[in-house]
C-alpha cells in the first residue's frame, strides 16, 4: 500500500480471486484539519473508485477507495479533505496525492 495510506483509510474487505485481489478502504471519519472549529456532519462518501495498484504475488491488485464528505452545517456545503495539505505533512506520496486530488476535481464537477 501506498505509504500513509492508512492514516486516512481502513481496510474494510480483501476480495481474493484467481487472478486478483481487490481492496477495499474507506475513508476515516476524521475531520480535515482545515476545517477544525466548522460544524461538520458526515454525509457518507463519493462513488467509490478504482486503481491499480502494484501485484502481489503476481496477481494484480485493486484498491477501491471510499472517499468520505462532509456537510458544513454553517456555508450549507459539502467539503472533503484536501490532499495537497496531506500529501506534504504525510508519509503518502505525492503521486498518491496528485491521483486523489485529481479523483476530488473529477466528482465535483459531477455535483
Amino acid at each position: 500500500m501506498p505509504d500513509g495510506l492508512l492514516d486516512y483509510f481502513t481496510v474494510t474487505s480483501i476480495d481474493r480471486q484467481q487472478e486478483s485481489f481487490t481492496i477495499v478502504l474507506e475513508e476515516k471519519n476524521m475531520i480535515p484539519v482545515e476545517y477544525t472549529g466548522n460544524n461538520l456532519v458526515s454525509k457518507g462518501f463519493y462513488d467509490q473508485v478504482s486503481i491499480k495498484d502494484f501485484p502481489i504475488r503476481g496477481r494484480a491488485c485493486y484498491l477501491q477507495l471510499k472517499r468520505r464528505r462532509w456537510l458544513n452545517e454553517s456555508t450549507n456545503q459539502y467539503v472533503s479533505r484536501n490532499w495537497d495539505l496531506v500529501a506534504k505533512g504525510t508519509r503518502m506520496t505525492q503521486e498518491f496525492a496528485d491521483f486523489l486530488k485529481e479523483m476530488h476535481r473529477y466528482q465535483s464537477s459531477k455535483l
